[in-house]
């Protein structure tokens, strides 16, 4: 199969299942990019997360346009974003009607409390896999999990207690931890 479309498919796929986006949808990326397909490995997936935290807009659109790019290039960027978006904006457009309809049902309000739960869990899980991988170098513990990066580890309690303490603008510490970055890591 063209790798374009396999691109396309694979994103539509997760598009369709990318409940609470954004972070949440970071490990199902990983798992059909790295794992599943071999595209890329992970230390690239790594760099494409932090990449497309930095640029504007969405997390899974970026993450999906780079990845695209990297395998596919430019028509491999424009299947996988617009596979990523098409089942989202259909999903979204169907739910919107819906709710008019529906706007004052208890079991559509608890139904929509649940999902918000479940989006957590999705976030939580997608907040460790960028930890390991930060800290280990990679996405699961294995044998060598006793591996830290202690440099790693030193930066993000650094970046953290400056976040929490003078909660200086977020795109300052990314400048900062990106010289840090270079500086210890070249």
């Amino acid at each position: 199969m063209n790798v374009v479309l396999k691109l396309f498919i694979t994103f539509l796929k997760i598009g369709l299942l990318s409940i609470g986006g954004g972070y949440a949808i970071i490990p199902l990326i990983q798992e059909q990019v790295v794992e599943k397909n071999g595209w890329i490995s992970e230390k690239v997936f790594t760099d494409i997360i932090t990449i497309s935290q930095m640029t504007p807009g969405p997390l899974a659109v970026n993450t999906s346009t780079f990845v695209g790019l990297q395998v596919g290039g430019v028509m491999g960027a424009l299947a996988a974003t617009i596979g990523c978006i098409l089942c989202g904006v259909i999903i979204s457009l169907a739910l919107y009607h819906f709710f008019q309809t529906h706007l004052e049902s208890v079991y559509v309000l608890e139904v929509l409390n649940g999902l918000k739960s479940a989006s957590l869990g999705l976030i939580i899980s997608a907040a460790f896999t960028i930890l390991l991988l930060a800290l280990y170098g990679k996405s699961k513990p294995g044998p060598d999990f006793l591996s830290l990066d202690w440099t790693a580890l030193f930066m993000f309690l650094t970046m953290l207690f400056i976040l929490r303490k003078w909660k200086p603008n977020p795109i300052v510490v990314m400048l900062i931890s990106g010289i840090a970055g270079f500086a210890l890591y070249r």
